[in-house]
C-alpha cells in the first residue's frame, strides 16, 4: 500500500515562494506518474501538475503555468512542487498522489495560504 505525507506549506506573501515535497513509500515509486492536486473548502480537488514516471514529460493547469514546477527523485522516492510568483488564489490545501490519482493513496495534505 502506497504512503504519501506532504509537508513543506505555510504563509507565504503575493509573489513569494514555496516548495512543498512528498514523501513516498510502500510502493515502487519509480513506477508511478505523479501529481499535486489542490482543495478549498466547500470546492472539488482540483489538479494543478502531473510528472510521468520517468520525469519525462509534465503536465499543468493552465492556472499554474510559468510559476509551479514538479520535480521528481526516484532515489528519494520523493517529488516536490515548487511554487514561485504565489498569488492569494493559490490558497489551498495541496496533496501529493499517484498521477493519474489513486483514491486509495490520498495524504493528510499540506495547507498553503498566500496573503495579499
Amino acid at each position: 500500500q502506497v504512503q504519501l505525507v506532504e509537508s513543506g506549506g505555510g504563509l507565504a506573501q503575493a509573489g513569494g515562494s514555496l516548495r512543498l515535497s512528498c514523501a513516498a513509500s510502500g510502493g515502487t515509486f519509480s513506477s508511478y506518474g505523479m501529481g499535486w492536486f489542490r482543495q478549498v473548502p466547500g470546492k472539488e480537488r482540483a489538479f494543478v501538475v502531473g510528472i510521468t514516471r520517468s520525469g519525462g514529460s509534465t503536465y499543468y493547469a493552465d492556472s499554474v503555468k510559468g510559476r509551479f514546477t514538479i520535480s521528481k527523485d526516484n532515489a528519494k522516492n520523493t517529488v516536490y512542487l515548487q511554487m514561485n510568483s504565489l498569488k492569494p488564489e493559490d490558497t489551498a490545501a495541496y496533496y501529493c498522489n499517484t498521477f493519474p490519482p489513486n483514491n486509495d493513496y490520498w495524504g493528510p495534505g499540506t495547507q498553503v495560504t498566500v496573503s495579499s
